[in-house]
């Protein structure tokens, strides 16, 4: 039986929750990612190309770009309510 595995990062105003089990690598979430806050990881996908992971800086505005047009749904983005997000350094 396989294991899914996930990854859960706080940055910015955002959750990511990253399943390298579904990543196949396209890239398509750090092409279209706004902030540049995703870049490929040295765990490996679904068919053994690097999977995306989520950097802490710079910060995730939690847009949803990435989960939106993640063909695999490999990433979902939940946005932090005010008072969870990290405040950023003065």
């Amino acid at each position: 039986m396989a294991e899914w595995k996930v990854y859960t990062i706080e940055s910015g105003k955002g959750r990511h929750s990253v399943f390298p089990g579904l990543c196949k690598g396209c890239g398509l979430c750090i092409e279209k990612c706004p902030t540049d806050t995703l870049t490929w990881s040295k765990k490996l996908g679904v068919y053994g190309t690097p999977a995306v992971e989520v950097q802490q800086d710079p910060a995730c505005i939690a847009c949803g770009i990435c989960q939106h047009v993640c063909p695999d749904c490999a990433i979902v983005v939940e946005k932090l309510k005010p008072e969870e997000q990290k405040k950023p350094k003065a």
